[in-house]
C-alpha cells in the first residue's frame, strides 16, 4: 500500500517544477529588458517608450482602439508568461501547499509580498496569478500582496526612479508602494473576511489537465482585460492633456492625477515618461509621485479582473485604496517640497 502511494505521488514531485520553470523564464526575460533601459538611462539620461501606446487629449474613437492594440503588443510576452505560470500552478501545485499559505498570516503577507517583486509584471500581466493564489488559498490578503507587489516593487522601476527623479520623488514611491503591498492589503483582508466571493471550483490535490488550466485561465482573464483596457484608453482620450499639471493649484493638481492613474492601463516603465512630462509642464512634485505609484500599481482592467475573482465591492476598495494613498503622499509631498 505504502508502494503505492510512493508511486502515486511521485509525478507529483515532478511537475511542480513545471510553474517554477515559467517563473524563472518570466525573471530572465524581465531582468534583460529592465537591463537594457537601465543601461541606456546609464548612459543617456533618457528613458524613451512608445508614444502610441497612452497620450492624454481628445481624440477618436478609432485612436483608442488602436491604442488598445498597441498596448497589447507591448504586454504580451509577460501577459503570456502571467497566464503560463497561473494555469501551470492550477495544473500542478497541490492544494495543500497553498494551505500552508493560509495558516501563516503575517508570514505569508511577508512573503507574498516580497515574491512579487522579482516577477516585475504589470498590473495586467499579474493579475491572472492573483486570481490563481486567491482561489487556491482562499487568502485575500496575500493573493492581493503577490499582484501589487510585482508593478509596486519592481526593483528595476525603482531603480529608474530613483536615477532619473529628485530623491523625495523616489523615496516616496518606495514607501507608498511598501505600505500598499503589506498594509493596505492586510487591511482589505480585515475589512472583507478571508474568502469573500470566492465561486471557483474546489480542484482536486493531483495535476489537473495542463491544457484544462489553461483554457480556464485565458477565458476567466482575457475577456475582463480586453474590456477594461479599451475602456481605460477611451477615458485617456478625452482626459485634458494639461489637467493634471494644473498650474497653481497644487492640491488640486495631486488628487487629478491620482484620480486618473488609479484607472488607465500602464506597461512597466510608461509611468516614467509620463511623470516627467508632468514636471516639465509645470505640475508639483507630489503629482508627479502620485503617478509614478498609481499608475502602475493598479488600472481598470486587473480591477475589472479583481472583481471577477471576488466582488466590486472588493474591487472598487482596492481603487479607494490606491486613490488614497497616492494622494495622501503627494499632498505630504508638496508640503515637504514647498
Amino acid at each position: 500500500m505504502q508502494a503505492q502511494r510512493d508511486i502515486k505521488t511521485a509525478p507529483m514531485n515532478y511537475t511542480v517544477l513545471i510553474p517554477l520553470l515559467f517563473i524563472v523564464g518570466l525573471i530572465v526575460y524581465k531582468w534583460n529588458a529592465a537591463g537594457v533601459a537601465i543601461e541606456r538611462v546609464r548612459a543617456s539620461g533618457i528613458l524613451s517608450t512608445r508614444t502610441d501606446v497612452v497620450a492624454f487629449g481628445g481624440q477618436a474613437a478609432f485612436t483608442a482602439a488602436e491604442r488598445t492594440f498597441n498596448y497589447f503588443v507591448v504586454i504580451w510576452p509577460a501577459l503570456v508568461f502571467g497566464i503560463l505560470i497561473s494555469a501551470a500552478a492550477r495544473a500542478y501545485v497541490p492544494r495543500d501547499w497553498f494551505a500552508r499559505l493560509a495558516g501563516k498570516k503575517l508570514r505569508a503577507q511577508l512573503v507574498s509580498g516580497a515574491a512579487g517583486a522579482p516577477l516585475m509584471l504589470c498590473s495586467c500581466c499579474v493579475v491572472s496569478i492573483f486570481s490563481t493564489v486567491y482561489e487556491r488559498s482562499s487568502r485575500l490578503g496575500p493573493s492581493l500582496a503577490i499582484m501589487l507587489g510585482s508593478p509596486a516593487l519592481n526593483p528595476a522601476a525603482l531603480i529608474l526612479t530613483f536615477s532619473l527623479f529628485a530623491p523625495t520623488i523616489a523615496v516616496a514611491r518606495l514607501v507608498m508602494s511598501v505600505a500598499t503591498v503589506f498594509l493596505g492589503s492586510v487591511a482589505i483582508e480585515r475589512l472583507f473576511g478571508f474568502n469573500p466571493g470566492l465561486t471557483a471550483r474546489e480542484f482536486e490535490d493531483r495535476p489537473s489537465g495542463f491544457g484544462r488550466s489553461l483554457h480556464e485561465v485565458l477565458v476567466r482573464t482575457i475577456p475582463v482585460l480586453l474590456v477594461g483596457v479599451i475602456c481605460s484608453m477611451l477615458l485617456v482620450e478625452y482626459v485634458p492633456a494639461d489637467l493634471m499639471a494644473s498650474k497653481g493649484f497644487r492640491s488640486l493638481a495631486v488628487i487629478a492625477t491620482a484620480s486618473v492613474a488609479v484607472p488607465i492601463a500602464l506597461p512597466t516603465f510608461f509611468e516614467i515618461p509620463l511623470a516627467l512630462g508632468l514636471l516639465a509642464a509645470g505640475a508639483p512634485i507630489g503629482a508627479a509621485a502620485a503617478l509614478v505609484f498609481a499608475g502602475p500599481v493598479i488600472n481598470l482592467p486587473s480591477l475589472f479582473a479583481v472583481a471577477r475573482s471576488t466582488n466590486w465591492k472588493i474591487a472598487a476598495a482596492l481603487a479607494g485604496l490606491i486613490w488614497a494613498v497616492a494622494v495622501f503622499g503627494g499632498l505630504i509631498l508638496n508640503q515637504i517640497g514647498s
